[in-house]
Order: C-alpha cells, then sequence, then structure tokens
C-alpha cells in the first residue's frame, strides 16, 4: 500500500494528538497544523485534508475554502463539534465531507478512505490477448510478462483494434482494408497482407507460426478471444 499524507488542522492539543496518533497506526502521514497559516503550502505535498471549524485566526469554512480555491482536486473533510443543519450545509457548498464530534477513530479513517478512491482517477480498462495487454483509450499495447511496450505504427494498431473489436470472427481481406483504409480494396493488393506482416514480427512470439493474428486460407484472418 503506497503511504497517503493527510493535512490536519486541528488547535486543540489533547484531540489533535489522538487524531494523529490514530492515522499514523493506519499507515497515513500526516501533516499537523494547529492554525490555517501556511495551509495552502502544505497542501501541496497532500493527498486530503482534514480540518476543524473552530480555528484560532481564520475559521475552518475560511481556510477550507481557499484549499479548495487553490487545490481542486484534493479531497476535503470539516470537522466540528456543530451538529446544525446551517452549518453542515455551509461546510458542504465546498467540502467532500462533514464529520462531527465526537467521533470515533475508525469512521474517521473510513471516511478518510472514501475520499481518497472517490478522487483517485479510474485506472484505463486493459484487454489481455495472449501474451499482450492493450489499452485502446490510450492506443498502448504491452506485454504482460515483460512489461515493456510494443511500438505499433498508426495503421498496425488500427489493424489490430479491427480484430479486437471482432474477436473470433473469420475477416476478409476486403473487410479490414476497407475499415481501416476506408477505401475499396483492389484485388491483388498486397498493401494489408505487409502490414500484417510487420504486426506479427512486433506481437507474436514467432511470427512464423502466429498464434494471436491466424490465417485463415483462402478467406482472411482472426483473432480469437
Amino acid at each position: 500500500m503506497i503511504s497517503k499524507t493527510v493535512l490536519y488542522i486541528e488547535d486543540e492539543r489533547e484531540i489533535g494528538e489522538w487524531v494523529v496518533r490514530n492515522l499514523e497506526e493506519r499507515g497515513y502521514e500526516v501533516v499537523w497544523l494547529k492554525s490555517g497559516d501556511g495551509a495552502s503550502e502544505a497542501a501541496e505535498r497532500c493527498d486530503a485534508a482534514v480540518l476543524d471549524i473552530m480555528l484560532p485566526g481564520l475559521d475552518g469554512f475560511t481556510v477550507g475554502q481557499r484549499l479548495k480555491r487553490d487545490h481542486p482536486a484534493m479531497p476535503l473533510m470539516m470537522l466540528s463539534a456543530r451538529t446544525a443543519i446551517d452549518d453542515k450545509l455551509e461546510a458542504l457548498k465546498f467540502a467532500d465531507d462533514y464529520l462531527t464530534k465526537p467521533f470515533h477513530p475508525d469512521e474517521l479513517a473510513a471516511r478518510i478512505e472514501v475520499m481518497l478512491r472517490r478522487s483517485t482517477p479510474a485506472q484505463p480498462e486493459a484487454r489481455r490477448i495472449g501474451h499482450l495487454l492493450v489499452c485502446e483509450s490510450e492506443n498502448r499495447v504491452t506485454d504482460a510478462e515483460s512489461g515493456e511496450e510494443i511500438s505499433l505504427t498508426g495503421k498496425q494498431f488500427h489493424i489490430f483494434m479491427y480484430f479486437l473489436r471482432h474477436l473470433g470472427q473469420i475477416l476478409t481481406k476486403e473487410q479490414i482494408y476497407e475499415a481501416v483504409w476506408g477505401e475499396p480494396y483492389l484485388d491483388g493488393d498486397k498493401t494489408l497482407m505487409v502490414h500484417i506482416r510487420y504486426l506479427r514480427e512486433k506481437i507474436e512470439r514467432d511470427p512464423g507460426s502466429p498464434t494471436i493474428i491466424e490465417t485463415i486460407r483462402g478467406i482472411g484472418y482472426r483473432v480469437r478471444g
């Protein structure tokens, strides 16, 4: 698990020490400030922020609004003994969560985890084909066993993606050519064959005995799922 850093702003020493100890025991790194001074600068190295509303100097509402302005992607939780709905609604205009005191450390940790999970970008979905990992959204093909990226030309990638959109289907040379080049296939044209030969040299373990792009004699090609 990669350690996450939480910016924690609380002026009450006893509560602060208790929260910091609990979060550190759960694997978090904690940057603890006693006021909002320097909060935006400290947030530059943090993954989430948790702050009390009742702070010396600038109140938590103001500090939280400035943090969201300077770091809009960073999840932010407000803590307060205030239970009035107006306070909660005011905080949730800019904050991602609101937790009232007293609270259990398990609940605080769980809410932080949820905020971090929601703010973490989803990883692009990759498809496994043989020994290959294919991420169409990133135009990337990787050898799943070595982790090395396989560099394909634009046409090679488009041909391969056309196969993947029609897994298990036998595709004629005419179908593939017209889909990739966008023009009629001329009988006897070797362009597609050349591109597939070079594509096999990059993606097949043994291009002479291909297992990913099969040749269907007299018809065309197929990639099995």
